[in-house]
């Protein structure tokens, strides 16, 4: 397992158009999945521990976005014949035990990840109402392990200013996890 941190934040770079089976039988696109303060869209998987570390507060942070008018979507891109555990199937027990409010997508080609320049999971891109990129960092200080409770909400509180400004932090750490498992 390779961990691998994120780029730098490149401001204002346009969120790459989808179209992407999700969870629920429904086909997603960009349009579909964006909010009216914003997107995130976050690159996550079931196996990795640095996103079992922080699926929780994904759940809560996503809710709390969302009232400030900024939508989520998960998207899955790993190779899950290299790892059971990412599977569609699996996708779907993850997403209804943990309570996900938000689509859980397949990106079976992984050509969505390629556009974005994801590479590791979890790997966040936060968008303004333009869907212009203002955030690419982590959640929190979790690594593959849950941070303590009350930790800064890097994540959380970057999409807030977002919501409110259209501008994300200066000042990013970036999300730290496993390399996306690409097909050989």
């Amino acid at each position: 397992m390779v961990s691998l941190e994120t780029p730098v934040c490149d401001f204002g770079l346009p969120a790459i158009d989808f179209s992407l089976p999700g969870i629920d039988g429904k086909t997603w696109t960009l349009k579909d999945c964006a909010g009216e303060k914003g997107l995130l869209v976050m690159f996550i998987c079931n196996h990795c521990p640095y996103v079992k570390a922080i699926r929780e507060r994904i759940v809560r942070d996503t809710a709390e976005l969302k009232t400030l008018g900024v939508n989520s979507v998960a998207i899955m891109s790993n190779d899950p014949s290299q790892y059971e555990e990412d599977s569609f199937e699996n996708m779907k027990k993850v997403s209804d035990e943990f309570g996900f409010s938000f689509p859980y997508l397949m990106d079976k080609s992984q050509q969505v990840a390629k556009a974005y320049g994801a590479v590791c999971t979890p790997d966040f891109f936060g968008y303004n109402a333009k869907l212009e990129l203002q955030y690419r960092g982590r959640l929190d200080a979790s690594r593959k392990e849950t941070a303590e409770g009350d930790v800064k909400r890097d994540l959380f509180d970057a999409m807030k200013q977002v919501a409110q400004t259209g501008h994300g932090p200066k000042q990013q750490i970036p999300s730290m996890g496993c390399s996306i498992k690409w097909i050989e």
